[in-house]
């Protein structure tokens, strides 16, 4: 058991409930911060377990945002507000503070359930006489809009745009867009429904 445990109490998405869950936010927010490429606001709640690094993009996190232990951030990331990742989810983007080429973008009110993995890259791999890691990465941002609950072990591949107040079915592959305030699941991901009420036609005379 860490050390981290023993304070927080076990709880995976940080509280402000204790002293040791204070402690823990103190501690997880500094670790996060430490990079001179991350800005959070202050009243986001980080675990000091999470995994956060810009390599060489930014990563920015919006103000009552929540990462929960375990959650990796990586290269160039954007959340917005009343956001959460939870435990184990992981967040990989790609290239450079000033190249959006392979960036995540998440939006406000977003919930990203534990272990979604969500990836701005894929390899290429045309040349059959070259390795595989030899031959580079394509980049292809990946974003999600407004309040999306994307549910447990979604996968979501490059170059995807989830549209706002989608919801994403447990264990999903997002390899198309998801057009707005659509309800997807299944391995390829198919919009099954549209959440918005249907307009009824008025009557003919």
């Amino acid at each position: 058991m860490s050390l981290w445990s023993l304070l927080d109490g076990g709880s995976t998405l940080l509280q402000d409930a204790t002293w040791g869950q204070r402690i823990c936010l103190w501690f997880g927010y500094r670790l996060a911060v430490r990079h001179r490429n991350v800005s959070a606001h202050p009243t986001c709640r980080i675990s000091p377990d999470a995994r956060i690094c810009p390599r060489q993009g930014q990563i920015c996190i919006g103000a009552e945002t929540q990462i929960a232990l375990g959650a990796a951030l990586q290269g160039n990331v954007t959340i917005g507000h009343h956001s959460s990742v939870q435990a184990y989810s992981s967040l990989i983007g790609y290239g450079k503070a000033d190249d959006p080429a392979g960036r995540i973008t998440i939006g406000n009110g977003v919930r990203i359930a534990p272990y979604v993995f969500i990836i701005a890259a894929n390899h290429r791999f045309a040349d059959v006489e070259l390795p595989i890691y030899q031959q580079g990465l394509t980049f292809a941002p990946v974003t999600v809009q407004d309040d999306v609950w994307i549910g447990a072990h979604v996968v979501i591949t490059a170059g995807i745009t989830i549209g706002q107040g989608s919801v994403i079915g447990a264990g999903a592959v997002v390899t198309r867009d998801i057009a707005p305030y659509s309800i997807a699941a299944g391995v390829p991901a198919k919009i099954l429904r549209s959440r918005r009420p249907v307009s009824l036609k008025p009557d003919q005379p």
